[in-house]
C-alpha cells in the first residue's frame, strides 16, 4: 500500500491510495481456497474445484468482498499511520479498480484539529457549602409531618368537615336500576380533595357514623363502563365511620416511621437532603463557570461538518424559519461546544479517564430507582438503541472530566446560608434569561441587516455536474467506520 497526502484547506485533506494488483490477486487467490472448501460444483470432489472454475462462476461476487474489505483495512491503516483522526466519516472516490487491476482511490477527511489541555491547569472555581440552620431543618420536618395522614375516630354524633376522613360503603342506581360498578365497600374519602368522582365528597360534608346519605353525580369520562360516561348516578352510601385530622406528633416513633433511627437521626438526614438540593444546583454553576472558562481558550480551526451537526442537533424540534432566524446564535452555540468538547476530550486522554461496563450499569440502575414499576421499559430501551448506550457513556464521561478538573483547578471554598445559595440561584436564572434575550436579539439584528444592506446582492452560480465514476454491479459499499475506537 502507498499513500500521499495533499492538503485541500484548512483540516481537509485528500488520502491518494494505491494498492498494485499482485496484491489483490494474493487476497483473491485465499478467498478461493476459503470456498473451495465449501463449494459444491457437479463434476468435481468437494474440495478439489479448479481455481478458474471458481473464478468463472464467483468471480465478481469475490472480488466485491475482497475489494470491500481492503478498502475499510486499508482506510483505517492509511489515517492510523498518518496520525490523522478524522472528524467524521471519510467519504471514498475510487479512482481505479477492477480484476486485473490496480486499486486507487481517494480518502477525502476533515481532520480533527490538535487539541492541548495544558491551559486548564489555571482554571479556577468556587466551591460552596451550604450550611443548613437547624430552624430549617425543623421547619421540614414539621411540613412532613403535615402531610401525614393520620386519623382518629370522631366522637359520637359528630358532623363531617372538610378534610375529615369519612368511611361508607354505597350502591349506585341510574333510573333505579343496578350497572355494573355499582358497588363499593369500606370506602375512604377524605373530604375537600375531591379525588373520588367529582362532586361526590362535598355532599357528604356534615354526615354522622351511621348515616344513610344519597349522593348524586354524573359518571366521569374515565368511567370503565364507556355507555354509562355522563350519566346521572344516585349513590346510597351508608357512613360506617367518621375521622378527624389528628396532630402528628414529632418524636421518635414518627422518625422511626420515616426511615430513621430516631429523631435527631432523622434531622440529620433532612438537613443532608436540603444540603444536596442546594449542592447539587450549586454545582451545576460551578460546572457552568469552568465550561466557560474552556470555552475562552484558542483554538483557530473547527471542523466545518461538526459545526454543521451540531447546529442540526441544537434545532431538533424547530422549525425552519426559527433555524433560519436564530443560524447565527446556533453556529455560535455549535461552535462553543465543539470546542470545549475537543478539549475536554484532550484532557480525558491525558489524564486516561474513561467510562466503565460497571459505571453505565450504575447509572441505568439509578434510572429505575427513579422510573418504579418502569424497569424493563428503560431496560429493554437501553438494550435496543445502542445510540444511547453511548450517549449515557458521553455523559458519565464528560462528568468525570469535569470532577477531575475541579481536582486540579484552583479552589476556593465559600460556606454560605441558604438564603444567600438562593440569592446565587436566583441571579444565576436571570443571567441565563438575558444571555438568551441577547442571542435573540443579536439574531434578529443580523437578519434585519441583511434585509436592508444595498450593497449586497444576490448572485446565481451555475455549477458543473461532476463527473460520476462508472463501476461495476459487484462494487462495494462505502465504509461505514474508520476512525479508531
Amino acid at each position: 500500500m502507498k499513500v500521499t497526502i495533499e492538503n485541500k484547506k484548512g483540516l481537509e485533506k485528500d488520502l491518494k491510495v494505491f494498492i498494485d494488483k499482485k496484491t489483490i490477486s494474493g487476497f483473491m487467490d485465499e478467498k478461493y481456497e476459503e470456498i473451495r472448501k465449501d463449494v459444491v460444483i457437479k463434476g468435481f470432489r468437494p474440495g478439489k474445484v479448479p481455481t478458474e472454475i471458481l473464478k468463472r462462476q464467483f468471480g465478481k461476487a469475490v472480488y466485491g468482498e475482497v475489494i470491500d474489505k481492503l478498502l475499510k483495512d486499508t482506510t483505517t491503516k492509511a489515517l492510523e499511520e498518518n496520525k490523522i483522526k478524522p472528524a467524521g466519516q471519510p467519504k471514498i472516490d475510487l479512482k481505479s479498480f477492477g480484476e486485473g487491476k490496480d486499486l486507487e482511490y481517494i480518502i477525502s477527511v476533515t481532520e480533527l484539529p490538535e487539541v492541548s489541555a495544558k491551559g486548564l491547569s489555571s482554571i479556577k472555581v468556587d466551591e460552596y457549602v451550604v450550611k443548613i440552620d437547624p430552624k430549617e431543618t425543623d421547619k421540614r420536618i414539621t411540613e412532613i409531618a403535615k402531610n401525614q395522614n393520620n386519623f382518629k375516630d370522631a366522637e359520637a354524633n359528630y358532623s363531617s368537615k372538610m378534610n375529615d376522613l369519612v368511611i361508607f360503603d354505597y350502591k349506585g342506581t341510574i333510573d333505579g336500576k343496578e350497572f355494573k360498578g355499582n358497588e363499593g365497600k369500606n370506602t375512604q374519602l377524605v373530604l375537600g380533595k375531591d379525588l373520588f368522582i367529582k362532586g361526590f365528597d362535598k355532599q357528604l360534608e356534615g354526615v354522622k357514623s351511621g348515616d344513610t346519605k344519597n349522593v348524586e353525580v354524573n359518571l366521569p369520562e374515565n368511567f370503565p363502563e364507556k355507555e354509562l360516561v355522563n350519566k346521572s348516578a344516585v349513590f346510597e352510601c351508608k357512613v360506617t365511620a367518621v375521622r378527624i385530622p389528628e396532630e402528628v406528633k414529632i418524636n421518635d416513633d414518627f422518625a422511626k416511621n420515616m426511615g430513621a433511627k430516631d429523631l435527631a437521626n432523622l434531622k440529620e438526614l433532612i438537613s443532608k437532603q436540603i444540603n444536596d438540593e442546594y449542592k447539587n444546583s450549586l454545582a451545576m454553576i460551578t460546572k457552568k463557570s469552568i465550561l466557560e472558562q474552556i470555552e475562552k481558550e484558542k483554538l483557530d480551526q473547527l471542523p466545518g461538518n461538526l459545526i454543521e451537526q451540531e447546529v442540526k442537533i441544537l434545532s431538533q424540534g424547530m422549525k425552519e424559519d426559527e433555524v433560519k432566524k436564530n443560524q447565527k446564535s446556533l453556529e455560535e452555540q455549535a461552535k462553543k461546544r465543539i470546542k470545549t468538547g475537543l478539549i475536554l476530550n484532550a484532557f480525558g486522554e491525558e489524564n486516561k479517564i474513561n467510562v466503565s461496563q460497571e459505571e453505565i450499569n450504575v447509572e441505568i440502575q439509578k434510572q429505575f430507582r427513579m422510573m418504579p414499576g418502569q424497569e424493563k421499559i428503560v431496560k429493554d430501551y437501553y438494550e435496543q438503541n445502542p445510540a444511547a448506550i453511548d450517549s449515557l457513556r458521553g455523559q458519565i464521561y464528560e462528568e468525570k472530566i469535569i470532577e477531575e478538573i475541579k481536582k486540579k483547578a484552583k479552589t476556593t471554598k465559600k460556606e454560605i446560608t441558604k438564603e444567600e445559595a438562593e440569592k446565587i440561584l436566583k441571579q444565576e436564572n436571570e443571567n441565563n434569561i438575558k444571555e438568551q434575550a441577547k442571542l435573540a436579539k443579536k439574531d434578529d439584528d443580523e437578519k434585519n441587516k441583511k434585509k436592508i444592506d444595498p450593497k449586497k446582492k444576490e448572485v446565481k452560480t451555475k455549477s458543473k455536474e461532476t463527473k460520476k465514476t462508472k463501476t461495476p454491479a459487484s462494487k462495494p459499499k462505502k465504509v461505514k467506520k474508520v476512525s479508531k475506537k
